[in-house]
């Protein structure tokens, strides 16, 4: 038998590295933020084992289909911890989670977080959820619960990752996607509000690579190089939610993240056809440029990399394309028109030609001209 000497002192939960208090603060800190995502269908408040979400308006759906996501921000959260400014990824995680669900006319209803840390600083974990918060607020969706995980010994202190899913609704007849689009439509952008949150990995090596501080000031940014990417990621939902219901013609939406541009726009093109977007139709944003030439990064791979200033698209009924534009200018988010939708024969191929991208065997998106400085 092995005898094991006893404990200098009493061995207790936070020697080992969890406070449970600290914990508790930060539910304390959080709770008004959370409050005000909350409507009359919340019920419960802050602090019950489950969020309730009152559920009776879908009584009045012909048939109701259920729409969800799940998400984090990746490797954003590092320029996040290296600026100590933890109030604006909360916005990323909620753009990344809900605008996935709109793409397809669903309406975002419930959104929940989960989050990872080595310590829990109950200040930074209550401005990580304010964020997220503020995010729910601007998208519609009530925040019903979330998940505070202290990891001491498997995350360093200052370590933390984000996550979060959601839950929303579309009545079965007013279902977005390829099926909708026909030839001849409009292939419509909206404008991205920076890098959003994918590519940072290659972002942070170009920055890297290049001798970038955080603190330098761009003069083509017009702010410091941590400024620009830490820009929260723009949240289309309701925006989106609302040209859903108000334009007939509206046939999909695509959600530009990671795989770029044209990748994702291929995953709501039916097969058979194409969508064609006009490089020069826009002016490129000058945190692209600067990647590309402080990093030689190739086009193709910027491109299938980050969101190139577009983080929206939609597809829609061409005598519609000018109200969608109006509606989405007045809304704050500028617009244009990329290209349209055309036949499809499958014989051009090339660098500039995106076929079925993520597992989606569909149509295509072929790209033209060159970018806009």
């Amino acid at each position: 038998m092995t005898h094991l000497a006893p404990a200098s002192a009493p061995l207790t939960y936070a020697e080992s590295g969890v406070d449970t208090e600290a914990g508790d603060k930060a539910v304390e800190l959080m709770k008004e933020a959370v409050a005000r995502t909350h409507g009359p269908e919340v019920l419960g408040g802050v602090g019950g084992f489950a969020g309730l979400f009152d559920a009776s308006a879908l009584k009045d759906y012909r048939r109701p289909l259920l729409a969800s996501s799940t998400d984090g921000v990746g490797t954003k959260i590092v320029i996040a911890r290296q600026m100590d400014v933890h109030d604006t990824i909360g916005q990323d995680l909620v753009a990344m989670v809900v605008d996935d669900i709109v793409v397809c006319g669903a309406k975002p209803l419930v959104m929940t977080d989960y989050i990872a840390c080595g310590k829990v600083v109950p200040e930074r974990i209550a401005d990580i959820v304010r964020g997220i918060a503020l995010g729910c607020e601007m998208a519609g969706t009530a925040l019903v619960g979330g998940e505070t995980a202290e990891h001491p010994g498997v995350m360093d202190p200052e370590d933390y990752d984000v996550a979060g899913a959601a839950i929303g609704v579309v009545e079965a007849d007013a279902l977005l996607g390829a099926e909708r689009v026909r030839e001849g439509d409009a292939v419509v952008a909206m404008a991205s509000s920076g890098l959003h949150s994918n590519g940072y990995s290659l972002v942070r090596r170009v920055a890297s690579h290049a001798g970038w501080s955080l603190d330098d000031h761009m003069a083509d940014l017009g702010r410091t190089v941590g400024e620009e990417l830490l820009e929260p990621t723009r949240i289309y939902a309701q925006l989106c939610v609302d040209l859903a219901a108000s334009t007939p013609g509206l046939r999909a939406f695509s959600h530009v993240t990671g795989g770029g541009l044209a990748a994702n726009v291929a995953r709501v093109i039916p097969r058979g056809m194409a969508a064609t977007v006009a490089r020069d139709a826009w002016d490129l944003p000058a945190v692209f440029s600067l990647v590309q030439s402080a990093g030689a990064v190739p086009w193709n791979d910027l491109e299938s990399t980050l969101n190139m200033g577009v983080g929206m698209v939609a597809i829609v009924a061409p005598d519609e394309a000018d109200a969608l534009l109006a509606a989405s200018a007045a809304a704050g988010v500028p617009a244009w028109t990329l290209g349209e939708i055309v036949a499809d024969d499958g014989r051009v191929t090339g660098p500039d030609t995106v076929r079925g991208a993520k597992g989606v065997d569909g149509g295509a998106v072929l790209l033209s001209g060159a970018y806009r400085a």
